[in-house]
């Protein structure tokens, strides 16, 4: 009896849940995803991915294969400290683009030089896990990426400790931003964190996403 009471809250959760989160696609104008929803990208890691990588590294378990942990998309506005406008439209683009609300970024301590004082507005960011985090990773490698003018491939930039970062010029790549309504091209850093131990490991990885380096290693 007390287990049946158990199953039936819990089922009356996932209900109210799902209908909450309807309610707020539909608010938003958006499509409400079905039950079972599992992003393109997510399947990939775990249908393909984690076998390649558990043949290549010898790994003794599934559980130390090196996962995407989240991706941190960071957009500085210099010029923001003369006009707040900048930072916040540059904030609704981000936010746009990324699928989340993004934050505004503040400064820590004053620059006299640059006639910024702490807690002025300098840009924005956003962190994306799990579910938004697939979906964008997606959208960067199939759409806007290929969007870049002589696009040639992605610079190696990894950290050492299995993290990467990638820098774009334009915002404009994006099909989110319309570019008549663009009143300043800024440019952003993309930081993918993974739980690789090392940037072999982290590499791999991300190839197998799809993150098109220049002189791509084979395996």
């Amino acid at each position: 009896m007390a287990n049946d009471k158990k199953a039936a809250v819990k089922t009356a959760k996932v209900k109210a849940n799902a209908k909450v989160a309807k309610a707020a696609a539909k608010k938003k104008g958006q499509a409400p995803k079905p039950a079972g929803y599992v992003p393109e990208m997510q399947k990939l890691y775990k249908e393909q991915i984690v076998n390649h990588m558990m043949k290549k590294f010898q790994y003794k378990s599934i559980m130390q294969v090196p996962k995407l942990a989240k991706i941190t998309i960071n957009e500085g506005v210099g010029t923001a400290t003369q006009d707040k406008k900048i930072v916040e439209t540059a904030a609704e683009d981000l936010s746009a683009i990324a699928g989340q609300k993004a934050v505004l970024t503040k400064s820590r301590k004053d620059i006299s030089n640059f006639k910024l004082r702490s807690g002025m507005p300098i840009g924005c960011k956003v962190t994306l896990r799990g579910t938004k985090m697939y979906e964008f990773l997606e959208r960067l490698i199939c759409i806007a990426l290929p969007r870049i003018r002589d696009f040639k491939g992605v610079d190696e930039k990894f950290d050492g400790r299995g993290n990467y970062t990638l820098g774009l010029k334009e915002q404009i790549i994006f099909p989110e931003i319309d570019i008549e309504k663009v009143s300043k091209i800024v440019g952003m850093e993309i930081t993918f964190v993974t739980t690789a131990p090392n940037d072999e490991e982290a590499y791999t990885l991300l190839s197998e996403f799809g993150i098109p380096f220049k002189n791509k290693k084979n395996d």
